[in-house]
């Protein structure tokens, strides 16, 4: 049985979406509350991307793993509905901007129309 120690183990290092989406959750979850500084304005913007890419160290650190194999198991589930999370952001937000394009572009013909 592996020990955890303080020293990441480099299969354990990668992108979490878990922890990109979930953030402050995925923190609290994980015992590592520096995903907490998403609640600063303008600074969150850039923080999700380093929680994203550091996430998987500061759980591996704070948490108490008792391998390798557990750690992993554990975030692939935060992994799988991060990913799921991002793709139907993307998705509801093209989605958006379609809607609005559209509405718009009526607008602007029923104007254009109408003699206004």
């Amino acid at each position: 049985m592996e020990e955890n120690s303080k020293v990441t183990p480099t299969e354990v290092k990668g992108w979490n979406w878990g922890a990109f989406m979930f953030n402050w959750m995925w923190g609290i979850g994980n015992k590592s509350y520096l995903p907490l500084l998403v609640f600063i304005p303008l600074f969150n913007i850039v923080w999700i991307f380093i929680v994203g890419a550091k996430g998987n160290e500061w759980a591996w650190e704070n948490g108490d793993y008792k391998d390798v194999a557990t750690f992993k198991a554990v975030q692939a589930t935060w992994n799988r509905a991060g990913l799921v999370a991002f793709v139907v952001a993307i998705i509801g937000s093209l989605l958006y901007f379609m809607f609005i394009g559209i509405i718009m572009s009526l607008v602007v013909n029923s104007l254009s129309t109408s003699g206004y």
